[in-house]
């Protein structure tokens, strides 16, 4: 078995502040350590429910976070960033027999984490055919576009709960909630035992069944915090500009609108 795993740090267990994320903090090695652990615990899971190949993508800030030695042997690790639309899942293809997100967080706009955004902190929200759309959203439909089922989400109580009916074979792990601007997280520990056993039980299902069937149509609209990003990004080839803050660009072919996505945030 081949498995995809895509990790950032907003939805690790330990984090509740975006300076606990940002690289010049003195406690980001401190949260680096446990997206590792987190990273770690899905693949032992995924080694477990017989995965002999691993791929995970370090897919926070510059995409240097997580502490190789520590991987299993059979894993993987692809590190900064080349300018691939595919961005978070850079690297999947249609030859992985799953794909699990760890460490991930609540869309812009949502209230399920203190560090709710989506991509960058340009957008006030970012919605596909008119859904809210996290990370994690637009990343799994990636994955499916290649024909690759998602099974796991670890992360924030509201994104599991806004993402369990995106993938029919869904299983999450919810490390924490956020209320306003605190958290109350679960012991890290507890977090990745919860996710090592999550991860087995995820890649233990049917996977024939886990696939979706993406839309025939896509529309992808982005609401700014500034009037200025939506003026500037509406030059972007097929771009509608439908208000001071809103543009929306359509089409048929998921890849066009990850494409839209790179190049307007």
């Amino acid at each position: 078995m081949k498995v995809f795993i895509s990790a950032d740090i907003e939805g690790v267990t330990t984090t509740t502040t975006f300076n606990d994320c940002i690289t010049s903090s003195a406690k980001y090695e401190y949260h680096c350590e446990q997206m590792t652990s987190e990273v770690i615990a899905a693949c032992e899971g995924a080694i477990e429910a017989g995965a002999t190949e691993i791929v995970v993508r370090d897919a926070h800030d510059n995409a240097t976070n997580i502490d190789i030695k520590r991987l299993p042997k059979c894993v993987k690790l692809i590190r900064q960033w080349s300018g691939h639309p595919y961005s978070m899942v850079e690297g999947i293809d249609n030859t992985f027999d799953a794909c699990m997100f760890v460490g991930y967080h609540s869309a812009a706009s949502c209230s399920g984490n203190p560090l709710s955004h989506t991509i960058d902190s340009n957008p006030f929200w970012i919605k596909i055919n008119d859904c809210i759309a996290s990370e994690f959203m637009i990343f799994s439909f990636v994955a499916a576009y290649e024909g690759v089922p998602t099974v796991f989400l670890s992360g924030d109580m509201q994104l599991c709960d806004d993402s369990a009916t995106l993938h029919p074979k869904l299983v999450t792990v919810s490390v924490k909630k956020g209320v306003g601007a605190s958290t109350a997280s679960i012991n890290p520990i507890l977090a990745c035992d919860l996710i090592r056993e999550r991860t087995e039980k995820a890649l233990k299902q049917d996977l024939k069944k886990a696939l979706i069937s993406l839309p025939q149509n896509f529309n992808a609209e982005i609401c700014y915090k500034s009037h200025i990003d939506a003026d500037k990004y509406s030059y972007f080839p097929g771009v509608q500009k439908i208000s001071d803050t809103n543009i929306t660009f359509s089409s048929n072919d998921y890849f066009e609108i990850v494409r839209f996505l790179k190049f307007c945030i």
